[in-house]
Protein backbone atom coordinates (compact mmCIF):
# COMPACT_ATOMS: atom_id res chain seq x y z
CA UNK A 1 0.00 0.00 0.00
CA UNK A 2 1.60 3.21 -1.12
CA UNK A 3 1.06 6.53 0.68
CA UNK A 4 0.88 5.06 4.26
CA UNK A 5 0.22 6.67 7.53
CA UNK A 6 2.33 7.36 10.24
CA UNK A 7 0.35 6.23 13.64
CA UNK A 8 -2.71 3.90 13.69
CA UNK A 9 -5.47 4.59 16.44
CA UNK A 10 -7.31 2.59 17.73
CA UNK A 11 -11.17 4.04 19.77
CA UNK A 12 -13.29 6.79 18.18
CA UNK A 13 -14.86 8.33 21.46
CA UNK A 14 -14.22 11.42 22.14
CA UNK A 15 -10.93 11.57 23.44
CA UNK A 16 -10.00 8.94 20.30
CA UNK A 17 -11.39 11.42 17.89
CA UNK A 18 -9.73 14.31 19.09
CA UNK A 19 -6.41 12.85 19.01
CA UNK A 20 -6.70 11.60 15.92
CA UNK A 21 -7.32 15.15 14.57
CA UNK A 22 -4.79 16.68 17.00
CA UNK A 23 -1.94 14.18 15.39
CA UNK A 24 -3.72 15.26 11.91
CA UNK A 25 -3.46 18.97 12.23
CA UNK A 26 0.60 18.58 13.05
CA UNK A 27 1.54 16.78 9.27
CA UNK A 28 0.70 13.56 10.53
CA UNK A 29 -1.08 10.98 8.58
CA UNK A 30 -3.41 8.98 10.40
CA UNK A 31 -5.08 5.36 10.25
CA UNK A 32 -8.40 4.61 12.49
CA UNK A 33 -10.26 2.11 13.44
CA UNK A 34 -12.96 1.31 15.86
CA UNK A 35 -13.56 -1.85 17.75
CA UNK A 36 -16.83 -4.11 17.09
CA UNK A 37 -18.24 -4.73 20.63
CA UNK A 38 -21.75 -5.01 22.09
CA UNK A 39 -23.46 -1.53 22.14
CA UNK A 40 -21.41 0.14 19.86
CA UNK A 41 -23.14 1.10 16.94
CA UNK A 42 -22.01 0.55 13.45
CA UNK A 43 -20.50 3.23 11.00
CA UNK A 44 -18.53 4.95 13.24
CA UNK A 45 -15.80 4.79 11.69
CA UNK A 46 -17.43 6.03 8.11
CA UNK A 47 -19.30 8.90 10.18
CA UNK A 48 -15.95 10.05 11.39
CA UNK A 49 -14.33 10.63 8.68
CA UNK A 50 -16.90 11.63 6.64
CA UNK A 51 -17.68 13.82 9.18
CA UNK A 52 -15.33 15.88 11.43
CA UNK A 53 -12.21 14.27 9.75
CA UNK A 54 -13.57 15.00 6.00
CA UNK A 55 -10.92 16.37 3.75
CA UNK A 56 -8.17 15.45 6.14
CA UNK A 57 -5.49 12.87 6.16
CA UNK A 58 -6.74 10.29 8.16
CA UNK A 59 -7.92 6.88 6.68
CA UNK A 60 -10.77 5.13 8.15
CA UNK A 61 -10.91 0.91 8.36
CA UNK A 62 -13.59 -1.89 9.11
CA UNK A 63 -11.25 -4.57 9.48
CA UNK A 64 -8.62 -4.60 11.53
CA UNK A 65 -5.63 -6.43 9.20
CA UNK A 66 -6.27 -3.74 6.63
CA UNK A 67 -5.66 -1.14 9.61
CA UNK A 68 -2.48 -2.47 11.08
CA UNK A 69 -1.18 -3.04 6.86
CA UNK A 70 -1.93 0.71 6.09
CA UNK A 71 0.39 1.91 8.95
CA UNK A 72 4.14 2.41 8.11
CA UNK A 73 6.63 0.48 9.77
CA UNK A 74 7.75 0.50 12.77
CA UNK A 75 4.08 0.60 13.18
CA UNK A 76 2.74 3.04 15.92
CA UNK A 77 -0.53 2.41 17.58
CA UNK A 78 -2.14 3.60 20.20
CA UNK A 79 -5.35 2.49 22.02
CA UNK A 80 -8.03 4.44 23.37
CA UNK A 81 -10.17 2.02 24.41
CA UNK A 82 -11.58 0.96 28.15
CA UNK A 83 -9.07 -0.01 30.39
CA UNK A 84 -8.48 -3.84 31.30
CA UNK A 85 -9.97 -6.66 29.94
CA UNK A 86 -10.72 -4.32 26.95
CA UNK A 87 -6.66 -3.44 26.42
CA UNK A 88 -5.60 -7.27 26.43
CA UNK A 89 -8.46 -8.40 24.04
CA UNK A 90 -7.62 -5.80 21.75
CA UNK A 91 -3.88 -6.60 21.95
CA UNK A 92 -4.20 -10.38 21.32
CA UNK A 93 -6.28 -9.13 18.04
CA UNK A 94 -3.16 -7.45 17.11
CA UNK A 95 -0.42 -9.27 17.78
CA UNK A 96 -0.91 -11.59 14.91
CA UNK A 97 -0.70 -8.48 12.49
CA UNK A 98 2.29 -7.01 13.77
CA UNK A 99 6.30 -7.39 13.13
CA UNK A 100 8.71 -6.92 15.39
CA UNK A 101 9.62 -3.60 16.39
CA UNK A 102 6.02 -2.72 16.14
CA UNK A 103 4.72 -0.12 18.96
CA UNK A 104 1.53 -0.33 20.83
CA UNK A 105 0.81 2.99 23.09
CA UNK A 106 -2.15 2.30 25.73
CA UNK A 107 -3.38 5.86 26.26
CA UNK A 108 -5.86 4.94 28.26
CA UNK A 109 -6.12 5.47 32.20
CA UNK A 110 -4.85 1.82 32.65
CA UNK A 111 -3.76 0.49 36.19
CA UNK A 112 0.17 0.53 36.21
CA UNK A 113 0.93 -2.88 37.46
CA UNK A 114 -1.34 -4.11 33.88
CA UNK A 115 0.60 -1.71 32.21
CA UNK A 116 3.95 -4.12 33.53
CA UNK A 117 2.92 -7.34 32.73
CA UNK A 118 1.85 -5.83 28.98
CA UNK A 119 5.53 -4.30 28.60
CA UNK A 120 6.60 -7.61 29.36
CA UNK A 121 4.39 -10.32 27.37
CA UNK A 122 4.77 -7.56 24.60
CA UNK A 123 8.58 -6.98 24.61
CA UNK A 124 8.43 -11.37 24.92
CA UNK A 125 7.22 -11.11 21.37
CA UNK A 126 9.48 -8.37 19.99
CA UNK A 127 6.73 -5.66 20.39
CA UNK A 128 7.27 -2.52 21.99
CA UNK A 129 4.56 -1.37 24.51
CA UNK A 130 4.38 2.31 26.22
CA UNK A 131 1.78 3.24 28.86
CA UNK A 132 1.45 6.42 28.12
CA UNK A 133 -1.08 8.84 30.66
CA UNK A 134 -2.94 11.35 28.70
CA UNK A 135 -4.61 14.43 30.15
CA UNK A 136 -6.35 17.61 29.31
CA UNK A 137 -10.16 16.01 29.10
CA UNK A 138 -11.54 16.65 25.43
CA UNK A 139 -9.91 20.01 24.82
CA UNK A 140 -6.32 18.72 25.96
CA UNK A 141 -6.90 15.88 23.53
CA UNK A 142 -7.81 18.30 20.62
CA UNK A 143 -5.67 21.32 20.97
CA UNK A 144 -2.53 19.58 23.59
CA UNK A 145 -2.51 17.45 26.51
CA UNK A 146 0.06 16.37 29.00
CA UNK A 147 1.20 12.97 27.85
CA UNK A 148 3.12 10.87 30.74
CA UNK A 149 4.60 8.19 28.61
CA UNK A 150 6.65 5.09 30.13
CA UNK A 151 7.64 1.05 29.40
CA UNK A 152 9.61 -0.18 26.94
CA UNK A 153 12.33 2.32 26.36
CA UNK A 154 13.74 1.08 22.82
CA UNK A 155 10.55 2.58 21.67
CA UNK A 156 10.81 6.43 23.03
CA UNK A 157 12.99 7.45 19.65
CA UNK A 158 10.21 6.35 17.45
CA UNK A 159 7.20 7.80 19.18
CA UNK A 160 8.82 11.19 20.42
CA UNK A 161 8.48 13.47 17.72
CA UNK A 162 4.50 12.59 17.32
CA UNK A 163 3.92 12.81 20.85
CA UNK A 164 5.65 16.05 21.66
CA UNK A 165 4.05 17.59 18.69
CA UNK A 166 0.31 16.98 20.02
CA UNK A 167 1.20 17.93 23.46
CA UNK A 168 0.57 21.25 25.21
CA UNK A 169 3.30 23.99 25.76
CA UNK A 170 4.48 25.05 28.84
CA UNK A 171 5.07 29.43 29.15
CA UNK A 172 8.42 28.60 27.63
CA UNK A 173 7.26 26.28 25.07
CA UNK A 174 8.78 23.36 25.96
CA UNK A 175 5.87 20.30 25.28
CA UNK A 176 4.23 18.81 28.35
CA UNK A 177 5.48 15.40 27.41
CA UNK A 178 8.65 13.39 28.33
CA UNK A 179 10.04 9.95 28.69
CA UNK A 180 8.72 8.86 32.58
CA UNK A 181 10.79 5.52 33.01
CA UNK A 182 10.19 1.79 32.27
CA UNK A 183 7.50 -0.61 33.07
CA UNK A 184 4.20 0.63 34.30
CA UNK A 185 5.87 4.34 35.50
CA UNK A 186 3.73 6.43 32.89
CA UNK A 187 0.33 5.35 34.43
CA UNK A 188 1.35 5.58 37.92
CA UNK A 189 2.49 8.91 37.42
CA UNK A 190 -0.90 9.85 35.73
CA UNK A 191 -2.46 7.83 38.18
CA UNK A 192 -1.22 9.90 41.01
CA UNK A 193 -1.58 13.42 39.08
CA UNK A 194 -5.64 11.69 38.87
CA UNK A 195 -5.27 11.80 42.93
CA UNK A 196 -4.17 15.39 42.79
CA UNK A 197 -6.93 16.35 41.10
CA UNK A 198 -9.09 14.95 43.06
CA UNK A 199 -8.08 16.81 46.15
CA UNK A 200 -8.03 20.08 44.13
CA UNK A 201 -11.54 19.36 43.25
CA UNK A 202 -12.58 19.10 47.14
CA UNK A 203 -10.45 21.56 47.84
CA UNK A 204 -12.20 24.54 45.24
CA UNK A 205 -15.63 23.21 46.26
CA UNK A 206 -15.07 23.60 50.30
CA UNK A 207 -13.77 26.91 49.64
CA UNK A 208 -17.13 27.52 47.08
CA UNK A 209 -19.40 26.03 50.51
CA UNK A 210 -18.03 28.36 53.08
CA UNK A 211 -18.22 31.49 50.58
CA UNK A 212 -21.79 30.40 49.97
CA UNK A 213 -22.99 29.40 53.84
CA UNK A 214 -20.99 31.91 55.78
CA UNK A 215 -20.77 34.86 53.39
CA UNK A 216 -24.31 34.56 51.52
CA UNK A 217 -21.68 35.22 48.70
CA UNK A 218 -23.90 35.37 45.14
CA UNK A 219 -22.72 33.14 42.10
CA UNK A 220 -21.73 35.89 40.83
CA UNK A 221 -19.44 37.37 43.83
CA UNK A 222 -18.11 33.98 44.30
CA UNK A 223 -17.28 33.67 40.50
CA UNK A 224 -15.65 37.16 40.54
CA UNK A 225 -13.55 36.03 43.59
CA UNK A 226 -12.06 32.83 41.94
CA UNK A 227 -11.36 35.07 39.02
CA UNK A 228 -9.11 37.58 40.73
CA UNK A 229 -7.77 34.07 42.33
CA UNK A 230 -6.32 32.75 38.80
CA UNK A 231 -4.16 36.11 38.34
CA UNK A 232 -2.00 35.10 41.34
CA UNK A 233 -0.48 31.78 42.97
CA UNK A 234 -3.56 30.17 42.92
CA UNK A 235 -3.26 30.23 39.06
CA UNK A 236 -4.76 26.85 37.70
CA UNK A 237 -7.26 25.05 35.19
CA UNK A 238 -9.59 24.11 38.03
CA UNK A 239 -9.66 27.58 39.19
CA UNK A 240 -10.26 29.36 36.16
CA UNK A 241 -13.22 26.85 34.79
CA UNK A 242 -14.62 27.33 38.81
CA UNK A 243 -15.30 31.16 37.71
CA UNK A 244 -17.18 30.20 34.73
CA UNK A 245 -19.05 27.35 36.47
CA UNK A 246 -20.49 29.31 38.56
CA UNK A 247 -21.43 32.46 36.11
CA UNK A 248 -22.85 29.85 33.48
CA UNK A 249 -26.92 30.09 32.94
CA UNK A 250 -28.99 26.83 31.74
CA UNK A 251 -31.65 27.69 28.77
CA UNK A 252 -33.90 28.89 31.35
CA UNK A 253 -31.66 31.70 32.38
CA UNK A 254 -30.91 29.93 35.31
CA UNK A 255 -27.18 29.38 37.37
CA UNK A 256 -26.65 26.06 36.37
CA UNK A 257 -24.56 25.18 39.31
CA UNK A 258 -27.52 25.43 41.46
CA UNK A 259 -29.60 22.88 40.05
CA UNK A 260 -26.76 20.60 40.14
CA UNK A 261 -27.32 17.53 42.57
CA UNK A 262 -24.89 17.12 45.16
CA UNK A 263 -23.53 13.42 44.53
CA UNK A 264 -20.31 13.40 42.54
CA UNK A 265 -19.22 10.42 40.43
CA UNK A 266 -15.73 8.82 40.08
CA UNK A 267 -13.56 6.58 37.71
CA UNK A 268 -11.45 4.99 40.05
CA UNK A 269 -8.09 6.30 39.57
CA UNK A 270 -8.13 8.34 42.89
CA UNK A 271 -9.09 5.41 44.90
CA UNK A 272 -6.18 3.66 43.33
CA UNK A 273 -4.03 6.19 44.42
CA UNK A 274 -4.76 5.85 47.84
CA UNK A 275 -4.67 2.13 47.47
CA UNK A 276 -0.79 2.20 46.42
CA UNK A 277 0.26 4.62 49.15
CA UNK A 278 -0.98 2.32 51.58
CA UNK A 279 1.02 -0.16 49.80
CA UNK A 280 4.00 1.81 50.10
CA UNK A 281 2.97 3.21 53.24
CA UNK A 282 2.89 6.54 52.56
CA UNK A 283 0.27 9.10 53.73
CA UNK A 284 -2.07 10.65 51.16
CA UNK A 285 -4.51 11.75 53.33
CA UNK A 286 -5.96 14.54 51.70
CA UNK A 287 -5.98 12.48 48.39
CA UNK A 288 -7.95 10.14 50.84
CA UNK A 289 -10.16 12.28 52.27
CA UNK A 290 -11.32 13.31 48.58
CA UNK A 291 -12.23 10.22 47.60
CA UNK A 292 -14.50 9.58 50.60
CA UNK A 293 -16.50 12.34 49.89
CA UNK A 294 -17.19 11.63 46.60
CA UNK A 295 -18.42 8.17 47.99
CA UNK A 296 -20.35 9.85 51.22
CA UNK A 297 -21.79 12.12 48.14
CA UNK A 298 -23.23 9.62 46.62
CA UNK A 299 -25.23 8.12 49.86
CA UNK A 300 -27.64 10.85 49.12
CA UNK A 301 -30.52 9.71 50.70
CA UNK A 302 -28.70 8.77 53.92
CA UNK A 303 -27.46 12.58 54.20
CA UNK A 304 -31.11 13.61 53.98
CA UNK A 305 -32.13 11.15 56.66
CA UNK A 306 -29.32 11.89 59.00
CA UNK A 307 -29.98 15.71 58.76
CA UNK A 308 -33.21 15.41 59.85
CA UNK A 309 -32.29 13.94 62.84
CA UNK A 310 -29.36 16.45 63.81
CA UNK A 311 -30.13 19.87 63.59
CA UNK A 312 -27.70 22.31 63.24
CA UNK A 313 -27.60 25.73 65.04
CA UNK A 314 -27.78 28.97 62.71
CA UNK A 315 -24.84 30.72 61.78
CA UNK A 316 -24.69 34.46 63.20
CA UNK A 317 -23.06 35.09 59.51
CA UNK A 318 -20.89 38.29 61.56
CA UNK A 319 -17.99 37.48 59.39
CA UNK A 320 -16.19 40.32 57.33
CA UNK A 321 -15.91 39.43 53.73
CA UNK A 322 -12.57 40.88 53.23
CA UNK A 323 -11.47 39.10 56.04
CA UNK A 324 -12.71 35.75 55.05
CA UNK A 325 -11.69 35.74 51.74
CA UNK A 326 -8.38 36.07 52.77
CA UNK A 327 -8.79 33.03 55.03
CA UNK A 328 -10.20 31.09 52.47
CA UNK A 329 -7.57 31.97 49.77
CA UNK A 330 -4.76 31.02 52.32
CA UNK A 331 -6.03 27.94 53.44
CA UNK A 332 -7.04 27.26 50.17
CA UNK A 333 -3.45 27.42 48.90
CA UNK A 334 -1.74 26.00 51.97
CA UNK A 335 -4.10 22.69 51.49
CA UNK A 336 -3.24 22.19 48.38
CA UNK A 337 0.61 22.65 48.34
CA UNK A 338 0.03 19.69 51.04
CA UNK A 339 -1.83 18.01 48.65
CA UNK A 340 0.86 18.02 45.69
CA UNK A 341 3.77 17.79 48.36
CA UNK A 342 1.60 14.19 49.28
CA UNK A 343 1.44 12.90 45.85
CA UNK A 344 5.01 13.96 44.82
CA UNK A 345 6.00 11.85 47.85
CA UNK A 346 3.91 8.73 46.98
CA UNK A 347 6.08 9.32 43.68
CA UNK A 348 9.44 9.33 45.11
CA UNK A 349 8.97 6.36 47.54
CA UNK A 350 7.53 4.18 44.33
CA UNK A 351 10.33 5.13 42.17
CA UNK A 352 12.72 4.03 44.63
CA UNK A 353 10.82 0.81 45.85
CA UNK A 354 10.51 -0.25 41.46
CA UNK A 355 13.32 1.52 40.37
CA UNK A 356 12.11 3.62 38.22
CA UNK A 357 14.32 6.61 38.67
CA UNK A 358 11.86 9.17 38.30
CA UNK A 359 12.94 12.62 37.63
CA UNK A 360 10.49 14.54 39.73
CA UNK A 361 11.64 18.21 38.73
CA UNK A 362 10.59 17.06 34.82
CA UNK A 363 7.12 15.51 35.98
CA UNK A 364 5.90 19.16 37.58
CA UNK A 365 7.11 20.85 34.39
CA UNK A 366 4.64 18.35 32.50
CA UNK A 367 2.14 18.98 34.43
CA UNK A 368 2.55 22.92 33.63
CA UNK A 369 0.04 22.96 30.55
CA UNK A 370 -2.95 20.88 29.32
CA UNK A 371 -3.51 18.68 32.15
CA UNK A 372 -6.06 19.23 34.89
CA UNK A 373 -4.13 20.05 36.98
CA UNK A 374 -1.98 22.06 35.98
CA UNK A 375 -0.78 25.23 38.20
CA UNK A 376 1.49 28.40 38.97
CA UNK A 377 3.66 27.38 41.32
CA UNK A 378 4.54 23.92 39.28
CA UNK A 379 7.34 25.95 38.44
CA UNK A 380 8.37 26.20 41.90
CA UNK A 381 8.17 22.58 42.93
CA UNK A 382 10.08 21.57 39.46
CA UNK A 383 12.63 24.30 41.00
CA UNK A 384 12.99 23.08 44.64
CA UNK A 385 13.79 19.04 43.38
CA UNK A 386 16.31 20.51 41.14
CA UNK A 387 17.58 22.46 43.78
CA UNK A 388 17.78 19.05 46.16
CA UNK A 389 17.19 16.32 44.35
CA UNK A 390 17.28 14.10 47.93
CA UNK A 391 14.31 16.74 48.82
CA UNK A 392 12.12 14.30 51.69
CA UNK A 393 9.32 16.08 51.57
CA UNK A 394 7.79 19.36 49.46
CA UNK A 395 7.10 21.36 52.91
CA UNK A 396 10.38 21.50 53.69
CA UNK A 397 12.15 23.22 50.39
CA UNK A 398 12.61 26.95 51.55
CA UNK A 399 10.14 28.31 49.19
CA UNK A 400 7.33 26.24 50.55
CA UNK A 401 8.49 26.50 54.15
CA UNK A 402 7.42 30.36 53.63
CA UNK A 403 4.90 29.86 52.17
CA UNK A 404 3.31 27.93 54.56
CA UNK A 405 4.43 30.09 57.41
CA UNK A 406 2.66 32.52 55.80
CA UNK A 407 -0.49 30.95 55.25
CA UNK A 408 -0.77 29.50 58.57
CA UNK A 409 -2.59 32.08 61.05
CA UNK A 410 -5.55 32.34 58.43
CA UNK A 411 -5.56 28.34 57.45
CA UNK A 412 -5.88 27.78 61.52
CA UNK A 413 -8.88 30.35 61.76
CA UNK A 414 -10.49 29.41 58.87
CA UNK A 415 -10.66 25.50 59.84
CA UNK A 416 -11.42 26.23 63.79
CA UNK A 417 -14.59 28.98 62.29
CA UNK A 418 -15.59 26.05 59.93
CA UNK A 419 -16.08 23.81 63.11
CA UNK A 420 -17.75 26.39 64.87
CA UNK A 421 -20.01 26.65 62.39
CA UNK A 422 -20.73 23.58 62.04
CA UNK A 423 -19.80 23.40 57.91
CA UNK A 424 -17.47 20.31 56.87
CA UNK A 425 -14.24 21.07 55.30
CA UNK A 426 -12.88 17.63 55.28
CA UNK A 427 -10.02 18.15 53.38
CA UNK A 428 -8.71 21.95 54.52
CA UNK A 429 -8.77 19.91 58.23
CA UNK A 430 -7.20 16.71 56.45
CA UNK A 431 -4.20 19.06 55.25
CA UNK A 432 -3.57 20.96 58.40
CA UNK A 433 -3.70 17.75 60.30
CA UNK A 434 -0.81 16.52 58.02
CA UNK A 435 1.28 19.35 59.07
CA UNK A 436 0.41 19.11 62.63
CA UNK A 437 1.59 15.76 62.09
CA UNK A 438 4.64 16.10 60.37
CA UNK A 439 5.96 19.13 61.97
CA UNK A 440 5.43 17.29 65.41
CA UNK A 441 8.93 15.94 67.37
CA UNK A 442 6.85 13.38 69.10
CA UNK A 443 3.47 11.83 68.37
CA UNK A 444 1.56 9.60 70.76
CA UNK A 445 2.24 6.72 68.35
CA UNK A 446 4.12 5.84 71.39
CA UNK A 447 0.95 4.91 73.11
CA UNK A 448 -0.46 2.69 69.84
CA UNK A 449 2.57 1.12 69.79
CA UNK A 450 2.66 0.32 73.68
CA UNK A 451 -1.15 -1.22 73.08
CA UNK A 452 -0.03 -3.29 70.08
CA UNK A 453 2.74 -5.01 72.33
CA UNK A 454 0.02 -5.32 75.39
CA UNK A 455 -2.52 -7.14 73.28
CA UNK A 456 -0.17 -8.43 70.37
CA UNK A 457 3.21 -8.85 71.45
CA UNK A 458 4.05 -6.85 68.75
CA UNK A 459 7.26 -5.17 70.20
CA UNK A 460 7.94 -1.69 69.82
CA UNK A 461 11.53 0.29 69.67
CA UNK A 462 12.95 2.40 72.93
CA UNK A 463 14.15 5.80 73.23
CA UNK A 464 17.02 5.37 75.12
CA UNK A 465 18.36 1.91 72.52
CA UNK A 466 19.37 2.33 68.98
CA UNK A 467 16.74 2.48 66.05
CA UNK A 468 16.30 -0.74 64.99
CA UNK A 469 16.21 -2.72 68.67
CA UNK A 470 12.78 -4.35 69.15
CA UNK A 471 11.77 -4.87 72.58
CA UNK A 472 8.63 -6.78 74.23
CA UNK A 473 7.53 -6.50 77.94
CA UNK A 474 5.46 -8.86 79.76
CA UNK A 475 2.97 -6.24 80.79
CA UNK A 476 0.91 -8.14 83.25
CA UNK A 477 3.54 -10.48 84.50
CA UNK A 478 1.57 -14.10 83.30
CA UNK A 479 3.00 -14.44 79.83
CA UNK A 480 5.95 -15.60 78.33
CA UNK A 481 8.33 -14.08 76.24
CA UNK A 482 7.38 -15.36 73.25
CA UNK A 483 6.84 -12.25 70.89
CA UNK A 484 4.99 -11.95 67.37
CA UNK A 485 7.94 -10.50 65.44
CA UNK A 486 9.03 -6.67 64.68
CA UNK A 487 5.98 -4.60 62.98
CA UNK A 488 7.17 -1.46 62.25
CA UNK A 489 4.03 -0.39 59.91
Amino acid sequence: MTNKSDIGLIGLAVMGENLALNIESKEWRVSVYNRTVAGVEEGVVEGFVSGRAHGKKIMGFNNIEDFVNSISQPRKIMLMVRAGNPVDELMEQLYPFLSPGDILIDGGNSNFEDTARRVRESEAKDIYFIGAGVSGGEEGALHGASIMPGGSAGAWFEVRPILQSIAAKAEDGSPCCEWIGPGGSGHFVKMIHNGIEYGDMQLISEAYFIMKHLLEASNEEMAAYFETWNEGKLKSFLIEITSKILKYKDAGGDYLIDKILDTAGQKGTGKWSVINAMELEMPLNLIATAVFERNLSARKELRMEASSIYHREASQKTYLAEELIKEIYSSLYASKLVSYAQGFNVLKYASDKYGWRLNLASIARLWRGGCIIRSAFLNEIAKAFEEDRHLSNLLLAPYFKDEIVSALPFWKRLVAVAAKEELPVPAFSSALNYFYSLTTNNLPANLVQAQRDYFGAHTFERIDLPRGVFMHENWIGKANSTKSGNYII
